[in-house]
């Protein structure tokens, strides 16, 4: 780890972050970067001595004269947050709420019951309770409504504030009063767990052809993709011939999980790189030679969602040229914050650096460009209006060859992702040219 010793693990920690409420934290570097060179404090320049006596009067002025009384406290937290605020739109100052939700969304896990809601006429609707959690454990249920959460009504809630309630500190009992097909109300008690919150989904989109979705990049990221790669290969029995990796409206998160899912695909070179005033910003990321994705043909998905570790990623593919990106231009979030913990559960979350791809690319203010564009377009399908055909005849041919024969609606299919999402529908159309011209 590459650390002044004056600093914890975590305030070493590197973001690469959309938003700042919700900022996503990363894990400290690990050895692959460049080593740490000492950093000299520089030379203390003279306190502002007029700024501060004029800092000292409006606190005055406002305390003396504003329309309600302000406490001191408040009017410095006020201070320190527009003293970052105005630095550049990622800087910010985290009161204890946001620097919990930090750590939650950056490690993926936190205490709650294990039920993914959404609204129905102003109630909290199950969707699915998540397996081997409170929820699914006490028999709740796809569809149930949740009318109350501890005698509460939730009807007037929004969905961010019941979810606020159901979450909190581990081993908790909560009740939940639910109503399922419309019958009489119950109570459910159960008590928080740790959730665990996947951020990789995957699935065959046809034979040979794998499809991994990264909805953000959090601790455990890297290590999911890989298993991905794992259960596609051995859900298709054999090396696939294709694969689309979306990282679409991904905002970013970790930055060496970027760094892992990067590695996953590529077996030598850099993988990025980070600049800034401080030693501990120059940063250096290499691959390793192994290559859990077997070489295969691989389409990257982006669009103007994709920010910060996704460009990473996006950006060291499209460098080595790895794989073909798709889509339209990314976010363009090229810099690096590292979060600073302060006493009483507080942090400054600080933009310290700015990030490279191999090339030497910044991608600040500019984004990704795709290499084939592709607009997102709606897919409507068209009716088959052939009615009839050779097999359908009595008495009819059988195939020369042995085959089994095709008549009218032989060939219907379930509904598969790529049949609704005109993105994706193009990257697998890709994927199957390469595999056409280039199988021997």
């Amino acid at each position: 780890m590459l650390h002044s010793p004056r600093l914890t693990s975590l305030a070493l920690t590197i973001a690469l972050v959309l938003g700042a409420p919700l900022a996503r934290a990363a894990e400290p570097a690990k050895p692959t970067a460049v080593p740490a060179t000492t950093v000299s404090a520089p030379a203390k320049a003279p306190l502002p001595l007029d700024e501060l006596r004029t800092f000292a009067e409006v606190m005055d002025r406002i305390k003396a004269a504003y329309v309600e009384p302000v406490d001191d406290k408040t009017l410095l937290e006020n201070a320190i947050k527009g003293m970052l605020s105005n630095l550049d739109p990622h800087s910010a100052y985290l009161g204890p709420e946001d620097f919990q939700e930090l750590q939650e969304s950056t490690s993926g896990e936190f205490g709650g019951l294990g039920i993914e809601v959404g609204m129905e006429d102003g109630f909290v609707k199950v969707v699915s309770p998540i397996d081997d959690t409170p929820a699914s454990r006490a028999g709740i249920e796809a569809g149930d409504l949740i009318v109350k959460i501890n005698g509460q009504p939730t009807r007037g809630q929004t969905m961010t504030e019941a979810v606020d309630k159901m979450r909190g500190k581990i081993g908790e009992k909560i009740t939940l009063t639910l109503v399922r097909d419309g019958g009489t109300p119950f109570d459910v008690t159960l008590a928080r767990a740790v959730i665990q919150v996947k951020s990789v989904k995957s699935q065959l989109l046809e034979d040979g052809y794998g499809y991994i979705r990264i909805t953000q990049f959090q601790v455990k990221t890297g290590e999911e993709v890989g298993k991905a790669l794992a259960k596609l290969r051995k859900d298709n029995g054999k090396k696939l011939r294709g694969l689309v990796l979306d990282l679409r409206n991904n905002p970013g998160g970790v930055l060496q999980s970027a760094v892992e899912v990067a590695d996953h695909f590529l077996t030598k070179g850099l993988i990025v790189y980070t600049k800034g005033r401080i030693a501990n910003s120059e940063l250096r990321f290499s691959a390793d030679p192994a290559d859990a994705s077997e070489g295969v043909p691989l389409v990257v998905l982006i669009n103007g969602g994709s920010a910060s570790a996704s460009e990473i990623v996006a950006g060291a593919l499209q460098d080595h040229k790895r794989g073909v990106l798709m889509g339209t231009d990314s976010f363009g979030k090229g810099s690096v914050q590292t979060v600073l913990p302060l006493n009483n559960d507080r942090a400054l979350k600080l933009t310290t650096a700015l990030y490279y791809t191999p090339n030497g690319r910044s991608i600040q203010a500019q984004g990704i460009i795709p290499d084939i564009e592709v607009r997102q377009a709606k897919l409507t399908a068209e009716v088959d209006n052939d009615n009839f055909k050779e097999a359908d005849l009595q008495g009819h041919l059988g195939n020369g060859n042995g085959g089994a024969d095709r008549p009218t609606g032989s060939a219907k299919r379930k509904e598969r992702p790529q049949d609704n999402d005109f993105q994706l529908s193009q990257a697998l159309s890709l994927l199957k040219g390469l595999s056409i011209t280039h199988s021997k």
